[in-house]
């Protein structure tokens, strides 16, 4: 979970592109400026920034050098949430916070999941759904989970 506010340039979206959620406070401003410097991007933001924008939107500011808005950059999804600024931490906490109470099981192999796909594609994540299967359905969390829906209950989860 990253939540940022005011000037976010180079490092400062490589930073918060090394997060899964962010939030933005609606004033932020981004810049990712590197060649505008005779430099690249050295810290992920030349494949980060595609993965969560797109070609054409990564190109368009890796190239331009322009800075944009927090409303461009959740439009591009760099940023999944735009907030009156001062709430950004407090809306990012209360997000954490929801994500916590799911199961631990179920969001580290979504994760892994979805980390497989960004760095071996499509057929190395078919192939792993086998792993996420023995993984989950056997745990003591999906028994709880199941449980809890049946007992119309909110669920307990271990981890387990």
């Amino acid at each position: 979970m990253t939540a940022v506010q005011g000037i976010v340039y180079t490092i400062g979206i490589e930073l918060m592109l090394a997060g899964d959620i962010v939030v933005a406070a609606d004033d932020s401003r981004f810049c990712q400026m590197e060649a505008r410097r005779g430099i690249a991007p050295l810290g992920g933001a030349h494949f980060r920034f595609l993965s969560r924008a797109g070609w054409g939107d990564a190109m368009y500011h890796l190239f331009l050098c322009d800075e944009f808005s927090a409303q461009r950059a959740h439009a591009i999804g760099l940023v999944q949430e735009v907030v009156p600024a001062g709430e950004q931490i407090e809306r990012a906490m209360t997000l954490a916070a929801m994500i916590a109470r799911n199961a631990p099981l179920g969001i580290q192999v979504t994760k892994e999941a979805a980390a497989n796909y960004v760095e071996a594609g499509e057929a190395a994540a078919i192939a792993y759904i086998p792993k996420i299967r023995d993984r989950v359905l056997g745990s003591a969390d999906a028994k709880e989970g199941i449980q809890s829906f049946i007992e119309r209950r909110a669920a307990v989860f271990q981890g387990r």
